[in-house]
């Protein structure tokens, strides 16, 4: 593993300083007469985009042929581990048959508003199950020894002025949301790079945040890799070198990698610290040679077929009214919709995937039912009604016993570098849905975006299914699905709020000029809705089955622990319906009472399990001390604070079935010193100095001084609140002299002394 880093002692400083940057967009720079080779890296958190030989030099849409899996919106709804690193494993093996040592992926992002034109790019709104899906991810891609790139670090949430914006978002929103996000991804995945944002993170921009890319990601997360650029997103390179940026891209041209030598030979860089970048470089580099497969190849027919296991797995049934699927293969359908004809199944921008097959929808469906009629009912490049096709559409949904409706976002309304302005369909889409379900009852409507959408014709059919952006095999996957060949088992990975002015972050995105404030806070997604009490159109979690599911006994191993400790919660879940389908359990957890605003509840836990009729099975989880925390600023770290806690288990966030409490003990007394406008109810409402404290002041009788006969009708409330509300400097004040600033400050010191 060292055979290139050995080699660095034998540089030129321009060698080394060339190394930080790349050779042009996709290739890092080689050092031929010290036999280094240069390496590619290359575009797709769901797919590989890589540049064919005389494309244009972004590769949008000249890149060779490979699978198109879900976007990330799509796998991260299937929340199953196991089958996100299966897809890795995927996309590493055509990684190595295309000779690509780098994979720019996943993206962990968290989903702040609904409105990010990205977000069908990245997972989660939550967390928690954020970065367990890039790290299952991460770990599939790099068990074929193929590096990936979890990106963009970090709180790259929107796509408006992202290049020069400034995210200010206070230390534990960052920590316990935005970083949260990646911590876990980095710690249980090691991608062999992390890829820094475009934007500035409260004042620095993240190519040049010492504290993102050096006091957390390596000191504290215990990163290994190096940290590359997004592309051009590099502010001062001799800054970002010194902040832990070790890779550029893409090439500078050389203007950058003077200014690096500059710098060293001025004195106002240490020639050291350019070592260590290009020893990281090359620690990667090595890596990508050691584990490169010789004649690597796939087989695209078998990875079709899993891709569209994959897309089936992430389609998450919303409603079904009168069990009007699954369709039965005799039944007369209308199918209607241009996305039926050219399906819509992936985002634009720099994950535009040239995928070596796509599903036709209508040919899928035609697959299980042959009576089956076509309309294409809206032009998806207007929004523009056309009345001769909604009349058409109208026709032959009244003429069948269904019709199923293929509407969504085209691609003009969602892609990298622009965000939404609004949460509506095309209007020709949303009038054809209305006039379809204005003469046939039995109407469906399949989805296909990168996001949440308002849905005003919810009412009006009995059927929605959530396809998101299901990849080349999308098609056949629907079809599967509305057939019953698959029974629906994917969930939301975010909230759908009825209307766009419900999401927390709505007064505050996108900022005004170049500052955006999260003012939101720690509230991000299902932690708002359910905190306040604020019923969404969908919440975070849901999902419905073509079965039925029933939970029993909920048990916890102990039910008092020290915050050091686990605590295993077991949960037994049974299917009770006549087909076998699978089932998302989900565990929450809640801070009974808490001296610090915390959500209702919080995403800790969740597993995917399949049932046959009739089968039970009992899930376990396993929770550590960050199930329980809260980032406390004051001692920089996480804290439990000394309390019951809730353990919710259920179906979504806001359909908690079961419910068990435990008493968690704090290992850690937070530090707190007393002075002179020390609330007296702070004092006798801390633990260990609570009894001191009162033993203190009857003592001292600071009151001494008041009449006997004042305050005898006051109610004992208002006095005891009074209390609690008073700095101890006012007791001197009140005691009319019994009670001096000498003893005020002898009190003081035997406090802090205690």
């Amino acid at each position: 593993m060292q055979e290139y880093v050995d080699k660095i002692k034998d540089m030129k400083l321009e060698e080394k300083a060339g190394l930080c940057s790349g050779l042009d967009f996709w290739h890092l720079k080689g050092i031929e007469r010290l036999d280094i080779p240069s390496i590619m890296v290359t575009d797709g958190p769901h797919g590989l985009r890589k540049q064919a030989e005389g494309a244009d030099h972004l590769g949008i849409y000249d890149s060779v042929p490979a699978t198109c899996f879900p976007s990330a919106v799509g796998l991260a709804s299937t929340w199953d581990k196991e089958l996100i690193y299966q897809v890795g494993a995927a996309l590493g093996e055509e990684a190595q048959a295309e000779e690509v040592a780098v994979l720019l992926g996943p993206g962990a992002n968290i989903k702040r508003s609904p409105l990010c034109g990205r977000n069908f790019e990245y997972f989660s709104e939550d967390p928690y199950l954020s970065s367990e899906m890039a790290a299952n991810h991460i770990n599939g891609v790099q068990s074929q020894g193929v590096g990936t790139s979890l990106k963009h670090f970090a709180a790259n949430n929107q796509e408006h002025r992202r290049m020069s914006t400034d995210a200010i978002i206070d230390e534990r929103t960052l920590r316990e949301i935005y970083l949260a996000s990646f911590e876990q991804a980095v710690k249980k995945g090691q991608p062999w790079t992390v890829m820094c944002a475009y934007n500035k993170v409260n004042g620095e921009y993240a190519a040049e945040n010492h504290k993102l890319l050096t006091e957390v990601l390596r000191d504290e997360w215990g990163f290994e890799g190096f940290v590359v650029s997004d592309w051009g997103a590099v502010n001062e390179r001799v800054d970002g070198l010194e902040s832990g940026l070790e890779l550029e891209m893409p090439s500078s041209n050389g203007v950058n990698d003077k200014k690096i030598i500059e710098a060293v030979q001025n004195g106002e860089l240490k020639e050291e610290t350019v070592d260590i970048a290009v020893e990281r470089i090359l620690n990667i580099v090595d890596k990508a040679i050691s584990n490169k497969k010789e004649n690597a190849h796939y087989d695209k027919e078998a990875h079709h077929l899993f891709a569209r296991k994959v897309a089936a797995e992430g389609i998450v049934l919303l409603k079904n009214e009168q069990n009007v699927l699954p369709l039965t293969k005799d039944a007369n359908i209308a199918v209607i919709g241009s996305f039926a004809d050219k399906p819509r199944i992936q985002g634009g921008g720099s994950s535009h995937i040239n995928p070596t097959k796509v599903d036709r929808v209508i040919d899928e469906v035609n697959m299980y039912s042959s009576a089956t009629t076509f309309e294409e009912g809206y032009d998806v490049e207007t929004d523009k009604v056309d009345d001769y096709k909604v009349i058409k559409a109208q026709k032959a949904a009244k003429n069948a016993e269904f019709a199923v409706v293929f509407a969504g976002l085209p691609d003009r309304y969602e892609s990298e570098g622009y965000d939404r302005d609004h949460l509506q369909i095309p209007e020709n889409q949303r009038l054809l849905i209305e006039a379809v379900a204005e003469v046939q009852p039995n109407t469906v409507v399949v989805l296909s975006n990168g996001a949440p959408i308002e849905m005003p014709w919810l009412e009006n059919v009995k059927g929605v299914v959530e396809s998101y952006l299901g990849g080349q095999a999308f098609g056949g996957a629907v079809a599967d699905v509305l057939f019953g060949k698959v029974n629906p088992s994917g969930r939301l990975a975010e909230t759908f709020p009825e209307k766009l002015s419900d999401n927390p972050s709505f007064l505050n995105f996108p900022g005004e000029g170049d500052k955006v404030e999260y003012k939101e806070g720690i509230f991000v997604g299902y932690r708002y809705y359910d905190t306040k009490e604020l019923k969404p159109l969908f919440p975070f979690g849901y999902g419905l089955s073509y079965t039925t599911f029933d939970y029993s006994e909920l048990k916890v191993n102990k039910k008092e622990i020290a915050d050091n400790d686990n605590v295993e919660v077991s949960v037994k879940v049974k299917n009770t319906g006549t087909i076998a389908g699978k089932e998302v359990v989900q565990l929450y957890v809640n801070d009974v009472e808490s001296t610090v605003n915390r959500p209702l509840k919080e995403l800790k836990g969740f597993e995917k399990i399949y049932l046959e009729p009739g089968e039970e099975k009992t899930v376990t989880f396993l929770l550590d001390k960050r199930a329980f925390a809260y980032y406390n600023v004051e001692i920089s770290d996480w804290h439990v604070e000394t309390g019951d806690f809730n353990i919710m288990v259920g179906t979504s966030s806001q359909e908690i079935l079961l419910e068990e409490t435990i008493k968690v003990a704090s290992t850690v007394e937070l530090p707190f010193t007393i002075h002179r406008n020390t609330l007296v109810g702070d004092l006798l409402n801390h633990p260990k100095l609570a009894p001191v404290a009162k033993e203190l002041l009857l003592k001292n009788n600071p009151f001494g001084g008041m009449d006997e006969s004042e305050g005898e009708n006051d109610a004992p409330e208002m006095m005891e609140a009074m209390m609690q509300n008073m700095p101890l400097r006012a007791m001197v004040n009140f005691s009319m002299g019994a009670f001096t600033n000498e003893m005020l400050e002898q009190v003081i010191k035997d406090l802090n002394n205690v």
